[in-house]
């Protein structure tokens, strides 16, 4: 008899929730279906079998997450506490079946059972706990984390609206709610009795503790409660499950009887409505108080939740906190999270009753800190009088280590009050703030940048104070993406060329990918590289079709820019490349250019009225360009709406131009750029963020350089930059605009796109105009190798093969070997526990 709990399939070793085999696959989906969902065949409905296999996946994903708790606890091993105000994970199903490497036992499952897994996969709700590149940056570390068996957890809020969901009316973003948790989230487990009070606002009181040491009591004016929601991160092809720990906002007393006795029905639940506000949506619009105050409150919230759980953590073993740096490394992502270094300040001096000097060190080697911005208008600043009027207490631990951190300053930097001034966590010009960003660099072991250049330009520019006081603080590590998700997943076709041809090494690590160099020179595969590509955009071409209507040439170069939208990412010097195409092309007819088809997809934060007005411009220039007949054989441009993880999976393999145009010195890094390369695009852009690593990386010959570098930019700045003079002196870029501005896309109004051709001839601030030209003529080089078959497939290839440093796990090596300074450890195979 045998002494599993669970019954065993008849033709497999293992139980249903643990086998791997098609039988065991089936009868997993059809346990689950039955007894976790209550459901028959005949009656259940495409989620509830999306749900049915979503669950015997999550079994065989709980069955390493528990042997992983059980080794970490056991071995009390040192961990990265990666605190994020985002993880834009994208579907989970998908991705856990390429790590578990049982993607084709289960699609093969789900066939015999008469079930389409494509079907199944796309009836999963994307979790839209992310805004963009930081949110995805993070999930992708969280999966190299876990495929390199590094202990960790992330820790961040589990909004119960994420995102919003984009459509378009008209040729405008409209938003609308994304209720990604209305049909339930199978891979997600509650944890109500894993719960921390949080206070906010109040007051605090000075008293003298028994043994005579003055302290200082916080009195908050109200309490939420955190609740946890687990969600397990499987790593690739290993026994490694890591934690996910996000947090939901409830009320301490969620209904207040005596309230609804006395008839007072809304009184009895607004206790429950504030509280649950703090995890309600992701990133509220923050132009009003209110949506200040409660960005500041889920900042709080989340790391003060996940700072008592560290210490919860720690005291399963150990009692003494003064060691807790050594078991935790906290990587801060970004600011959104720096006031985990008052936080802590506050409960290791005032509720653990630890001397001010001995709690910083414990803080200052706990924390270490991404920087991901190089405009200074994006450093997080908070007003004082609002600061404290939520964290009182944390605005007193605020001004201390300001005022001990100034000490050192004027002792190693004397008589410079100019420097002080820069340097000081309070801003007192103006309005006095809060700066976040100085927090984290004061209260943090480390600090990195995310890309070379990036890094460079905080020596040398924003944080240049803080790398003279503090020499080698300030490191780099390149940003990368997870090749799982970004090749395994959304890439098959090329997937299995490159295994085909050179072994799954790369897999497991994708610096083994440049085994596929050799083939560039090889005709044969070049012809099936080309057909991989064809048979990609095909696909996109269908799924362009089915969301826009728009029926694209798979023939034509596909041209891609899909990002968040903002003015320094200059999707509007696209459209003036697209103008001036077309409008050659109106002159010319018979103008010997490839069919081109440019895609643009990405969404503009509510508040952006210039992006939102860009978005509008782009479906005007469509609506014209896409229903000329003189052009629209030669000329597309579509616009994908709600673009997000799983849309974007559709779009990477289908590219063949990635444009990462952005002003040189103001994207921090980029991913996309990443993730196209890695999936055969060739790149026009700047010398930008990590553009110029990859440009490095996979030859200046296979990569489209235009337009200023940071030194040019920084000089015509100091020099004075007349827009207005460059627009008079190029012919094509004032025909461009002054089709803008007379109304050819806008049905003779003038009016419409008026504030963007005002901004670009009197202001210009990310410098379209200036770098038109060179872009213009790139992609005139852009025309003349895709006429060039061989060249392009050739240069496409030695893209993919060299951008294996790209990968995440290299990231994540590079942030273990020089900044957290920790081992992996291996779990135990399930077969021999």
């Amino acid at each position: 008899m045998s002494t599993d709990s669970e019954p065993r399939s008849s033709t497999s070793s293992k139980p249903s929730r643990r086998g791997t085999d098609v039988e065991a696959w089936k009868k997993a989906f059809h346990d689950n279906l039955f007894y976790s969902l209550g459901r028959f065949p005949a009656a259940a409905t495409l989620n509830d079998k999306y749900l049915a296999l979503a669950l015997s996946v999550r079994d065989r994903l709980l069955d390493r997450w528990v042997r992983t708790s059980e080794t970490y606890y056991r071995r009390r091993v040192r961990t990265v506490c990666y605190l994020s105000a985002e993880f834009l994970l994208g579907p989970h199903l998908g991705v856990n079946l390429v790590n578990l490497g049982m993607m084709e036992p289960a699609r093969q499952a789900m066939t015999e059972l008469g079930l389409d897994l494509d079907a199944l996969l796309e009836q999963e709700e994307e979790p839209g706990l992310g805004n963009g590149g930081l949110g995805r940056l993070a999930a992708c570390y969280l999966d190299s984390l876990a495929s390199l068996e590094i202990p960790s957890i992330g820790y961040g809020i589990r909004y119960e609206f994420g995102i919003f969901d984009q459509t378009i009316r008209d040729g405008w973003q409209v938003e609308v709610s994304d209720k990604w948790l209305r049909l339930g989230n199978p891979w997600e487990i509650a944890r109500p009795e894993i719960a921390y009070e949080v206070g906010f606002g109040g007051r605090t009181d000075g008293y003298t503790d028994a043994d005579g040491h003055r302290r200082v009591r916080w009195l908050p004016g109200r309490i939420v409660k955190g609740v946890a929601y687990d969600t397990p991160i499987l790593g690739h092809r290993v026994d490694t499950a890591n934690l996910l720990r996000l947090w939901s906002a409830e009320a301490t007393d969620s209904f207040d009887f005596e309230a609804f006795n006395v008839g007072d029905y809304y009184g009895a639940v607004e206790e429950k409505v504030a509280s649950e506000t703090i995890s309600k949506v992701l990133y509220p619009n923050d132009t009003a108080l209110a949506g200040k105050r409660l960005r500041l409150e889920q900042q709080y919230f989340f790391v003060s939740c996940s700072l008592r759980d560290m210490i919860r953590i720690y005291r399963q073993t150990v009692s003494d906190l003064s060691r807790f740096h050594e078991k935790y490394t906290a990587q801060l992502n970004d600011t959104h999270p720096a006031l985990a270094v008052a936080e802590l300040m506050r409960i290791l001096v005032d509720e653990e009753n630890v001397a001010w000097e001995a709690a910083w060190e414990i803080t200052r080697r706990t924390f270490a800190y991404t920087n991901h911005t190089l405009l200074p208008e994006a450093l997080e600043t908070w007003p004082v009088e609002l600061f404290g009027s939520v964290l009182p207490r944390h605005l007193e631990i605020v001004y201390e280590i300001n005022r001990r951190f100034l000490d050192e300053v004027r002792s190693a930097r004397p008589n410079d009050e100019e420097l002080v001034q820069r340097m000081s966590l309070i801003d007192d010009s103006g309005e006095r703030k809060v700066r976040m960003a100085n927090l984290a660099c004061v209260g943090s072991y480390a600090i990195n940048g995310v890309a070379a250049l990036h890094t460079d330009l905080l020596r040398r520019d924003l944080l240049r104070d803080f790398d003279s006081l503090w020499p080698g603080k300030i490191r780099n590590v390149t940003n990368g993406v997870t090749p799982r998700r970004f090749v395994m997943l959304i890439n098959p076709r090329q997937a299995k060329l490159v295994s085909d041809s050179i072994g799954d090494e790369w897999t497991h690590d994708l610096i083994a990918i440049r085994a596929l160099e050799p083939f560039a020179d090889d005709a044969g595969f070049r012809e099936e590289w080309r057909r991989v590509k064809r048979a990609n955009k095909e696909a996109l071409a269908s799924e362009i079709a089915r969301r826009t209507g728009v029926t694209v040439d798979p023939a034509s170069l596909f041209d891609i820019q899909v990002k968040r939208f903002h003015e320094y990412k200059r999707q509007h010097l696209n459209v003036l490349h697209v103008i001036t195409r077309y409008l050659r092309l109106k002159r010319d007819p018979a103008l010997d250019v490839p069919p081109r088809t440019v895609i643009f997809a990405g969404k503009a934060a509510p508040g952006y009225i210039m992006a939102k007005r860009i978005i509008k411009l782009i479906h005007a220039v469509a609506s014209v360009v896409n229903n000329d007949p003189a052009t629209r054989d030669k000329l597309k441009v579509v616009f994908i709406p709600d673009y997000n993880v799983k849309h974007s999976q559709r779009i990477f393999p289908g590219a063949d131009l990635s444009e990462q145009i952005s002003t040189a010195g103001k994207e921090a890094s980029g991913t996309g750029n990443m993730k196209f390369a890695m999936n055969g695009a060739l790149t026009i852009g700047t010398l930008d963020g990590a553009n110029v690593e990859i440009r490095e990386a996979v030859g200046a010959e296979n990569f489209f350089l235009f337009g200023l570098n940071v030194d040019e930019v920084q000089r015509l700045r100091r020099t004075g930059y007349r827009p207005q003079f460059v627009y008079e002196t190029d012919s094509e870029l004032c025909d461009a605009i002054d089709a803008i501005a007379h109304g050819t896309f806008s049905g003779g109004d003038r009016a419409l796109f008026r504030p963007i051709v005002d901004n670009l001839l009197d202001h210009d601030p990310f410098l379209l105009l200036a770098d038109y030209r060179s872009y213009v003529d790139c992609q005139d080089d852009v025309d003349g190798a895709f006429r060039d078959t061989d060249r392009w497939a050739r240069a496409s290839i030695l893209n993919v093969a060299r951008t294996g440093i790209f990968s995440s796990d290299r990231s994540i090596r590079d942030y273990c070997r020089d900044i957290w300074r920790i081992d992996k450890v291996e779990i135990a195979n399930g077969d021999e526990t």
